[in-house]
């Protein structure tokens, strides 16, 4: 195989659909069509889609590149035709994602937290208890639309109809005033709007609330005794002492508050992280239904080879079949039909024996086409026959005719003719077989009797 040109391997592969003559093919121009292709798509994926294309081109052209001499022009050709459509095709796609990235830009221009944060207790404020309710435990206590609808006390779908009522009105609010709420900004609210508070204020806070029932309880115990002044004093000293514990706790609430921004910037991040692995998830997946249509493709192709491999061979075997008929044709020897001497006629004995039966008839109509007499033939046939002989030969001279009939192979080459067979169709219609000699053929001729005459209808029918 190493030894065949290129255009051997194509012949043989258009000719035979032989795959091995098209692997040697691609193993020979493969790093060329490569090569060639990455630097002009300056990428290595794209550059082995069109290497594909560009040997799925030549198995489609096969057949009329055999004789090229060389077939690296036409593959480099083909390459660069490919890969600047492949590159078209690539642009295109980068910029029809660009405009869907600049529409989505536009269309939700989000307002970071820092815009959203001054205004956004007013905005609750501003709504209806529904709606405010809706909101706070959508985004503020992240609770699903089902949760939330167990709340309410509704259907799922009504929930979440609330909720998207209220998102809107709290956009108009935000809108009013320069700043537009999208995806990003409703997340925002989500991540920020609670933040934790520190550890030891929710002691604080629980402590401070114990003493003043505590307080409250004392108070109405001892109001018969002693004066509102005194009153007042007291609850002044009891408030003193929870300022004071909660003074205690601030050191640990700042550093919790530090930790907790930190905590936020992490988030942050792995909301970034989460993003960028899905958007390569998406690519990957992409990539793999291309590569599942590719290899489609590839299967179809190679089902159609196979197809059109088992139809060659089919071929062959016919033309095989016809070469061993022919040549046993060819080989079985002719035999002529027994001789009956009333029924042989040599061609030196042909004269014009009349149309009183269908043998002096036949006879005649030989005689006048050794000789070129055309009156004398055009008096053998039927007056249908006739007119159809006159019609072919009109516009030509006597001896035009004499000569084409003279000259006509079927009687020119004829030693001879001999009656094997008369069929009787009616008696007015026979059916007569001639082995014609010198030309190894049977013929039938039918003859019509008009009056008292018999005529030849039509030309010799051939037998065999």
């Amino acid at each position: 195989m190493n030894s065949l040109s290129d255009s051997d391997l194509l012949r043989d592969y258009a000719g035979k659909r032989s795959e091995a003559a098209f692997a040697e093919l691609a193993r020979r121009h493969v790093d060329l069509v490569y090569s060639a292709a990455l630097r002009m798509v300056r990428d290595a994926h794209l550059a082995q889609d069109v290497t594909q294309a560009v040997f799925v081109a030549l198995a489609q052209n096969a057949a009329r590149l055999t004789d090229r001499p060389v077939l690296a022009g036409w593959l480099h050709r083909t390459t660069q035709n490919l890969a600047a459509n492949a590159v078209r095709s690539d642009v295109r796609r980068r910029i029809r994602e660009q405009e869907a990235a600049a529409m989505n830009e536009c269309s939700e221009p989000d307002a970071s937290w820092e815009q959203i944060a001054p205004h956004l207790d007013a905005a609750l404020t501003s709504l209806s208890e529904a709606d405010r309710d809706a909101l706070l435990l959508r985004y503020f206590e992240r609770k699903s639309a089902n949760q939330i609808a167990q709340t309410l006390g509704v259907s799922d779908e009504a929930a979440q109809k609330r909720v998207s009522r209220a998102v809107d009105r709290l956009r108009d609010f935000f809108a009013k005033r320069g700043v537009t709420i999208g995806t990003s900004g409703l997340m925002a609210i989500s991540a920020h709007a609670v933040q934790a508070a520190p550890a030891a204020l929710a002691a604080t806070v629980s402590t401070s609330a114990a003493l003043v029932g505590t307080l409250t309880i004392a108070t109405h115990a001892t109001m018969s005794w002693i004066n509102a002044k005194a009153a007042a004093a007291l609850v002044a000293s009891a408030v003193a002492a929870g300022t004071g514990a909660y003074l205690v706790q601030e050191h640990h609430a700042s550093r919790l508050r530090g930790e907790n921004q930190a905590l936020a910037a992490a988030h942050q991040q792995s909301i970034n992280e989460r993003a960028a692995a899905l958007a390569a998830a998406a690519a990957r997946e992409r990539e793999l239904a291309r590569l599942q249509n590719d290899n489609t493709e590839l299967l179809r192709l190679r089902n159609e080879v196979g197809a059109l491999r088992k139809q060659a061979g089919e071929l062959e075997q016919l033309r095989e079949q016809n070469r061993q008929l022919r040549a046993a044709a060819a080989a079985a020897p002719k035999t002529e039909p027994p001789a009956n001497a009333r029924d042989v006629f040599p061609k030196e004995s042909w004269v014009f024996a009349g149309f009183a039966d269908p043998e002096s008839t036949i006879q005649s109509a030989a005689w006048a086409m050794s000789r070129g007499d055309f009156p004398t033939l055009l008096a053998s046939l039927t007056p249908e026959q006739r007119a159809n002989f006159e019609r072919q030969f009109q516009g030509r001279s006597e001896q035009e005719v004499a000569a084409m009939m003279a000259n006509n192979k079927d009687y020119k080459n004829m030693s001879g003719y001999q009656i094997t067979n008369r069929e009787n169709v009616s008696d007015k219609e026979m059916v007569v077989s001639l082995y014609q000699h010198g030309r190894d053929r049977t013929i039938k001729m039918v003859l019509k009797r008009i009056d008292n005459e018999w005529k030849l209808d039509g030309p010799p029918l051939s037998a065999r």
